[in-house]
């Protein structure tokens, strides 16, 4: 069996980040005059942060709007984040059975890193700026055994980088999209990671 290396996505995986995020949605519009739905663009967390602008911005601002939307998050987005439930007790499970926590993420990696740091949850390493079939070269890099995310793209993550998906049903996607993206399991949320993790183990060890 190789070392154990669990895959983390970040946003609805393992933090709510929409409070925050929403907040920052907020401020940019505040700052730019260009309205943006807020509640509507938290509600299809996942994708890269310009495609969620594209939506709101013509063309030519975008990139500039991607700047600013960065420049705010470390004021209005960390400190209404929360961990969502059993997010803590999954990284503990990780390394309690001597495995290695490596999050892959598509929020940029310093700022991810600030949702870490605040929360006080530590992993062993981190990726960022990285979505879908992008998030397979990191988790082959740090060997990684299993991917866990909420977006069908993480399940897409998982099937390139050829390790099992385990899905969660706590962001944009339904139980019925994550399994059919590919997932190997489907839980309601983290709660249920740490048997999910033990029945997946024992699977490989008999294979």
């Amino acid at each position: 069996m190789p070392l154990l290396t669990v895959g983390f996505d970040l946003d609805m995986t393992l933090v709510d980040s929409r409070p925050g995020i929403a907040a920052t949605y907020r401020a940019l519009t505040a700052q730019t005059g260009v309205s943006v739905d807020a509640e509507a663009a938290v509600s299809r967390l996942g994708p890269p942060l310009r495609t969620e602008i594209a939506r709101w911005f013509p063309p030519e601002q975008v990139d500039e709007a991607v700047r600013i939307f960065r420049e705010l998050y470390p004021a209005y987005a960390i400190t209404p984040t929360v961990p969502l439930p059993g997010a803590r007790a999954a990284l503990d499970t990780v390394r309690e059975r001597g495995g290695r926590v490596v999050v892959v993420t598509s929020k940029l990696g310093r700022l991810a890193r600030l949702h870490l740091d605040h929360l006080g949850m530590a992993v062993d390493e981190l990726a960022g700026d990285l979505f879908a079939e992008e998030k397979a070269a990191a988790l082959r890099e740090h060997g990684a055994t299993y991917y866990v995310g909420d977006h069908v793209a993480d399940m897409v993550a998982a099937k390139a980088a050829a390790v099992p998906g385990i899905a969660v049903a706590t962001g944009p996607c339904s139980v019925d999209e994550l399994r059919a993206a590919g997932a190997a399991a489907v839980l309601p949320d983290l709660t249920g990671f740490p048997a999910a993790l033990d029945g997946m183990i024992r699977l490989a060890l008999t294979q």
